[in-house]
């Protein structure tokens, strides 16, 4: 009796941890990692202990359970589902992850087919699994027609047994008949919906065996990562760190204290090694000169120079724009260009009197 109440009470606070990484924890939450390890450690403490209790047999049938160990028949499924949301690093922890999900379903299934809880499709499925589980499959068919028909069957047949168990936990009657406040449920009605819920689930579980083999086919094509051995990596820095001191490098970007005292010293060591910082100048002179000057450049040439400059290389264009249509002043005092002018509209005026418009077309007319 004392063994039955402590599995009862573990099981209670496995499922008190497992709806709570469903409803209200994140996967990016500190905590959820905790909440998921203390989960499935309590689940496999419960298969421990329904070990010890030899709670199931294969002698057994489903009217020799009674009712409150109906919801045992469910720690290997509820421990694959959680299983599956440790996270993982590499595509081998992930498949390790999923190796070990999958040895839940199936210890599920079998121990569910033991007591004749599968109904005739679901038997059928577990025969097509047997035989090859890597490549099991819901929809067997290739063709996208019938995939897609398939997937939306198992869709509603989800949502059939969902409204099934919704149904049968709204009944007034449901409860625990082993309650101890005399409000117990009636046993037939609690019987019912454990049944309903073992039912979901055995379709859940084919959907997720199948959901495995997919991400297996994922992972099976990744490349292997070639990972250095730890001691490797720590001997290579170990080692390069002795280098790098006995060269007398360092990483510090400010001079230690003591060459800040003083610069006096060879400034190469034995090896030809520069030991402290120094500048190759020329002469002193030119060293000299660079003291007592401005620390600008100065101009070399004044603005009316660099302009005429410019204009002789031919990078200042003139002309052009409003001012290329301006007709410059008649200069009055320039009688000599007044008189060329005047000459020119002369002889415009005399060509186009021995010239009349039309004159030269005498060959084409009209």
């Amino acid at each position: 009796m004392e063994d039955t109440k402590s599995l009862k009470s573990v099981f209670a606070q496995a499922e008190e941890r497992r709806l709570a990484l469903e409803g209200a924890f994140e996967v990016t939450d500190p905590s959820y990692r905790d909440v998921l390890s203390n989960a499935i450690d309590e689940y496999t403490e419960c298969l421990e202990l329904i070990s010890q209790l030899r709670m199931f047999s294969p002698n057994e049938s489903l009217e020799d359970l009674s009712t409150t160990d109906l919801p045992y028949l469910l720690v290997h499924y509820h421990l694959a589902e959680l299983i599956q949301k440790v996270p993982t690093t590499s595509p081998i922890g992930r498949k390790t992850v999923l190796e070990k999900a999958r040895h839940c379903f199936e210890r599920f299934l079998y121990i569910i087919d033991s007591y004749s809880l599968l109904e005739p499709q679901y038997s059928k499925m577990l025969e097509v699994y047997s035989e090859e589980p890597s490549s099991f499959s819901t929809t067997p068919s290739s063709d996208p027609a019938v995939r897609r028909n398939a997937k939306i069957a198992n869709f509603k047949a989800e949502q059939a047994l969902k409204q099934k168990l919704a149904y049968l936990r709204r009944n007034p009657s449901y409860g625990d008949p082993d309650e101890g406040d005399g409000l117990g449920g009636d046993e037939e009605i609690v019987r019912h919906v454990h049944l309903a819920n073992l039912g979901l689930c055995i379709h859940m579980a084919f959907q997720s065996l199948e959901s495995l083999n997919r991400e297996a086919e994922i992972l099976a094509q990744a490349p292997t990562p070639l990972l250095p051995q730890a001691t490797t990596v720590e001997d290579d820095e170990r080692r390069r760190r002795e280098d790098l001191r006995h060269e007398g490098y360092s990483d510090r970007l400010d001079r230690p204290f003591k060459r800040l005292q003083s610069f006096n010293g060879p400034l190469l060591s034995k090896e030809g090694k520069p030991i402290q910082p120094f500048t190759i100048v020329g002469t002193r002179q030119d060293l000299a000169k660079q003291v007592f000057r401005p620390g600008h450049n100065l101009p070399t040439m004044s603005i009316d120079e660099y302009l005429d400059e410019e204009r002789r290389r031919g990078g200042i264009i003139e002309g052009g724009g409003e001012a290329s249509g301006r007709q410059p002043e008649p200069d009055e005092d320039n009688i000599e260009k007044a008189d060329a002018e005047t000459m020119k509209a002369r002889a415009w005026d005399e060509y186009v009197e021995a010239n009349p418009k039309g004159s030269g077309n005498t060959l084409n007319r009209g």
